[in-house]
């Protein structure tokens, strides 16, 4: 049983290789050049011709007549009757030597040295764009040798027309060219005039005329390596122009046997072969027909693309698909594929662009520039967080949300941009915090958006102080009288004959003044309940200044972090010159209580009636 589901395994393995040949545009999975098959790209093609005999009603056309027979060989041509017709479509179809079809044009007047070029032109479109190797015309047996042809050549489906080849016996008359010029490396993408016409074959068997497109051309051997030969090459339609039967020399005599005979004087082409490759610039190995609504078909002509690889795009693999932009498009060579590389925008971006210069300076290997950057990523390739945003450690840059809004507060932080690797938001003075959203330790909350934490002064509190000084040796405690700013009633005259009424939360002792003799405090105003006409005292930081030996004495007895009820007199801080709230013999303290609010309220209303 084993070895019968091993036989049918092998059986499947073998079929699924020869129903899925390998591609010839990669070998191990390596990409390297590829091109299409060789063809008659004109086989099956349909030719427009500018004369056909017959159009016009049925016309009788004779072969020229030979030295040794000289007999006619005459056949009607009628374009009605398909036994008669000579369409062009008999020159792209299958070339059978046994069974010999032929095109025919009308016939021609008979030839004079001034008569007009004949002009007759047989054209032929690809469907897309081909290298050319050789152009073939297969003449009708026993049927005349034109003596000029002009082959031209299109590269943009007809809208323009290049010189290919010339062939006539007077190139300078004929063509305003030397005959058979010399082809250098400055002139090799020039058309040229021969008069040999490279025929084969006698007038009985069919003469043929063919061009090679490289032949003689310089740089052949380097064709990979030369662009000017490979735009040289390149053709979408293709047209052959019998400008002259015969030509005529001024003085000639005129073979009246031959131009009295009716109908010899035309032209007669049994096969148009034009062998070449689709044109894929090495990226492709086959061209298939375009999808419907893309040009599929033209003038009756099938519309061609190449089955492009390599990441290339473009009806001749002519580009790189969209977001391969990394590397510039090239053509390949058998050195190179030239394979165009995805763009490395870490899932980022749809979009990119190629910079040369950024190219140039990687050693020629990346100019990708990511374009429109999503999931809050920037850069070149999407690789960091936008402004605003930071890297999350945890995911990869990959992940959609690698990057997290800064989210920095609005008050505490002095930008709206963070650190890309940590996230931290760059914080006003004596603000922490990832945020900024919290007071550093040392500092403490204000009002202001402009400097939202304040530092709190390193102080001795009143208690240690106290301590201190009561431990003071000869410290005698009758060196301090009666204190009054302790007192512990209110009442509407002492609110009425104070110029200020605040409540306040002592926070430290700062420092001294005044040589000494005072002692700042700093104070935090929560409330302003009375103040003088024109003052400035307003809640938030504010200072109060002590007499050093009235805190020494704990009158006032403060502590620190405790709320306090203060009435004072403006004259007393002016008298002393000091910058703030001064605790002087007028001014009372009381230690705050939850329920004076109401009251102080109530004392408000009634200090109308203060005198």
């Amino acid at each position: 049983m084993a070895a019968l589901v091993s036989a049918l395994l092998l059986a499947v393995l073998l079929a699924a290789a020869v129903a899925t040949p390998p591609d010839p545009c990669y070998e191990e999975s390596r990409p390297r050049r590829c091109i299409p098959d060789f063809v008659n790209a004109a086989f099956g093609a349909p030719v427009i011709a500018s004369s056909a005999c017959g159009r016009r009603g049925p016309e009788n056309l004779c072969d020229p007549p030979l030295d040794q027979s000289p007999e006619l060989a005459c056949r009607v041509c009628d374009a009605a009757r398909p036994d008669r017709r000579h369409p062009s479509l008999y020159l792209t179809d299958l070339n059978n030597p046994n069974n010999i079809t032929c095109w025919r044009s009308a016939a021609l007047m008979p030839a004079s040295y001034d008569s007009p070029p004949d002009n007759v032109s047989l054209t032929l479109s690809l469907g897309k764009k081909y290298e050319l190797t050789y152009i073939s015309l297969q003449f009708c047996p026993k049927s005349a040798r034109p003596d000029s042809v002009a082959i031209y050549k299109s590269a943009d489906y007809g809208l323009n027309w290049q010189p290919f080849q010339f062939y006539s016996s007077q190139c300078r008359r004929v063509y305003g060219r030397p005959n058979k010029a010399t082809v250098t490396a400055a002139n090799e993408q020039e058309a040229r005039c021969s008069d040999t016409h490279r025929l084969a074959g006698d007038s009985a068997g069919g003469a043929r005329l063919a061009f090679s497109t490289l032949e003689g051309r310089p740089s052949a051997a380097n064709f990979d390596l030369s662009p000017v030969l490979q735009d040289w090459v390149t053709a979408t339609d293709v047209r052959v122009v019998f400008n002259r039967l015969h030509m005529v020399n001024e003085g000639d005599e005129i073979d009246l046997k031959k131009q009295a005979a009716p109908g010899t004087q035309h032209y007669a082409v049994s096969d148009f072969a034009v062998g070449g490759r689709c044109k894929c610039n090495g990226h492709a190995s086959r061209c298939i027909p375009m999808k419907e609504g893309e040009g599929s078909s033209a003038g009756g002509v099938v519309q061609l693309a190449c089955d492009c690889k390599h990441n290339t795009a473009g009806r001749d693999c002519e580009r790189c698909k969209p977001f391969h932009f990394d590397r510039p498009w090239g053509r390949a060579t058998a050195r190179d594929a030239n394979e165009c590389k995805e763009c490395s925008c870490n899932g980022h971006a749809r979009r990119c662009r190629f910079n040369m210069e950024l190219y140039k300076l990687s050693g020629r290997d990346s100019g990708g520039v990511c374009l429109k950057c999503r999931h809050y990523t920037a850069g070149r390739h999407c690789h960091y967080c936008r402004e605003g945003y930071y890297r999350d450690p945890t995911k990869p840059i990959t992940h959609k949300k690698a990057c997290k809004p800064c989210d920095c507060h609005p008050v505490g932080a002095s930008g709206k941009t963070c650190n890309q690797t940590s996230g931290q938001c760059p914080c006003k003075d004596g603000v922490t915090g990832t945020t900024c959203n919290r007071c550093a330790k040392g500092y403490q909350q204000s009002r202001s958006h402009i400097a939202p934490c304040i530092r709190i002064p390193r102080v001795v509190t009143a208690v240690q102080a106290m301590e201190a000084e009561d431990n003071e040796p000869g410290r005698a405690a009758d060196q301090c009288g009666r204190c009054r700013v302790g007192a512990r009633t209110l009442n509407l005259n002492k609110f009425c004959s104070r110029d200020y009424v605040i409540m306040g939360k002592v926070v430290g002792r700062e420092a001294s003044a005044a040589g000494g003799a005072w002692s700042r405090l700093a104070l935090n105003v929560q409330a302003v309940y009375k103040r003088a006409p024109r003052s400035r005292l307003r809640r938030g930081a504010a200072a109060l200044f002590v007499r050093a030996r009235d805190l020494a004495c704990k009158c006032p007895k403060l502590k620190i972090n405790k709320s306090y009820l203060i009435l004072g007199v403006e004259k007393e801080g002016l008298q002393a010159g000091l910058p703030g709230l001064v605790v002087g013999e007028r001014t009372l303290l009381l230690e705050w209580r939850d329920d004076w609010h109401r009251r102080i309220r109530r004392l408000q209303r009634r200090a109308i009636n203060c005198h």
